[in-house]
């Protein structure tokens, strides 16, 4: 870019050649490219404020050996708060959802955006939790007992036979039954 700028403003009369007289505007975009260029683009006055904001941190923290407060900044700067907030808030590091967690103590890591919970499903899945809630607690005894065992507890039918004092067959048909109970009383909602 440098180079095309100085091709567009460079003269023939200049007593100088065309690489001389492109040295400082390649420098200028190269610096520019440094200084500028970034994931999210901070103007430059926002920049500036936060040299300054930096500057006078590093002074008050030698001096008091206090941080400085936002306050004081105000004061010192005669910029508004809300001013200084933005440029102290510019200088914080932007973090890629996409970029692995590195508090993770896993080799692999876990991008930041997995750990994001689905808003859109959240809402539907507490729902479904509470309507199967209430489908359980209206079943008889024996039948929430083998609803619980089976899928809360993870017991095979043949477990909760023993437990129950039934045989496994038994349980596959009342297993069979309760759910049917429960899908017709889910369509009816």
């Amino acid at each position: 870019m440098g180079f095309i700028k100085s091709i567009k403003r460079f003269e023939t009369d200049y007593d100088v050649k065309l690489s001389t007289y492109a040295v400082p505007y390649i420098l200028g975009e190269i610096k520019k490219f440094i200084r500028d260029d970034g994931i999210i683009k901070i103007s430059r006055s926002i920049k500036e404020l936060n040299a300054k904001i930096s500057k006078l941190e590093e002074e008050h923290l030698r001096k008091t050996g206090k941080n400085i407060t936002i306050a004081e900044l105000e004061k010192a700067l005669k910029v508004d708060k809300e001013e200084i907030i933005v440029a102290m808030e510019a200088r914080k590091p932007v973090e890629s959802i996409y970029k692995e967690d590195s508090n993770n103590s896993d080799d692999k890591g876990i991008d930041l955006i997995n750990k994001i919970p689905a808003q859109e499903n959240e809402e539907s899945s507490i729902v479904d939790k509470i309507t199967i809630n209430e489908l359980i607690n209206e079943l008889a005894p024996k039948e929430r007992q083998i609803i619980v065992l089976r899928f809360y507890k993870n017991k095979t039918q043949s477990e909760v036979g023993k437990m129950l004092g039934i045989s496994q067959v038994q349980v596959s048909r009342i297993e069979k039954n309760i759910l049917s109970k429960m899908r017709m009383s889910l369509e009816a909602i």
